[in-house]
């Protein structure tokens, strides 16, 4: 039986009421996504040590633990060279929030969790997928650990994972998923500075974030998350809709060129 442990992050927020603009100050961000890094059962035990490697190179950091946001732009080139060194896939689902007002969802969207949720079932559907290219007809499980977020109810999440499994959910989805691959009775949830996975999946996470999400000038920062492209995972040797996949769609979301561009770099066969 292959073991394979994937540690999951979210970066952004789920409100859509006042999003974030150059005009305003405050709101939220345009972007939510929901990241993962997915390792195999002896890579996972390297984690500790690997997390342990990364923050030696900053000693005058107090806090033990590794957060993006804790991090310089130096630190960050630093981080993403190290973290791309590592036997780990990648995934990231992006929603564009400003595809949802007026769309046909925005009514289950507005509700605590339902957007979260949905990037979740994503993400999860294609961990799934990954695990069984990964085993290649060998039996497997995929492991789950999330980070801890405020205003999660985790039994709705599983009660969620398992209404999936029934086909109830409400948004469907074409995707052929084997759910009895994910083992939902022993879903994880842990405090992001108590697993070194759960860090560098902050770190992955929050870099494609930086490279889609605007700042205060209205710049985007893709730097970061370019070192990480080769980590995303693959079929068919393409990331798109795999690795890294935009939800609802790329032409919703309405990129900007530079956007754009680093989404196709993204999406390039490899």
């Amino acid at each position: 039986m292959n073991h394979y442990y994937a540690y999951i992050d979210e970066a952004g927020d789920e409100g859509f009421g006042k999003l974030r603009n150059l005009e305003t100050r405050g709101g939220q961000s345009t972007w939510l996504m929901l990241g993962a890094i997915i390792v195999s059962s002896d890579t996972d035990k390297l984690l500790p040590s690997k997390r342990d490697e990364l923050r030696s190179k900053f000693p005058t950091k107090k806090n033990s633990s590794l957060h993006w946001s804790n991090l310089k732009h130096e630190q960050r080139i630093v981080a993403v060279n190290m973290l791309s060194d590592i036997p780990m896939g990648v995934a990231v689902m992006m929603s564009h929030k400003v595809t949802i007002p007026g769309g046909k969802f925005e009514h289950q969207f507005k509700k605590p969790q339902w957007l979260y949720n949905y990037l979740v079932r994503f993400l999860i559907e294609r961990l799934i997928s990954a695990c069984e290219r990964k085993s290649k007809g060998e039996p497997c499980v995929l492991h789950l650990t999330f980070s801890q977020r405020g205003g999660t109810n985790y039994q709705t999440m599983s009660e969620y994972f398992k209404g999936r499994a029934a086909d109830a959910d409400v948004v469907k989805t074409p995707r052929r998923t084997d759910w009895s691959i994910l083992d939902i009775e022993g879903i994880r949830v842990e405090n992001h500075t108590k697993r070194a996975g759960l860090q560098i999946a902050d770190c992955t996470t929050s870099a494609f974030f930086t490279a889609l999400e605007p700042n205060r000038y209205g710049n985007i920062e893709p730097a970061y998350a370019t070192k990480l492209i080769p980590n995303l995972i693959t079929k068919n040797k393409s990331s798109y809709g795999e690795g890294l996949t935009i939800v609802p769609n790329l032409g919703a979301a309405n990129p900007s060129e530079e956007q754009l561009h680093f989404l196709r770099e993204c999406w390039k066969n490899r």
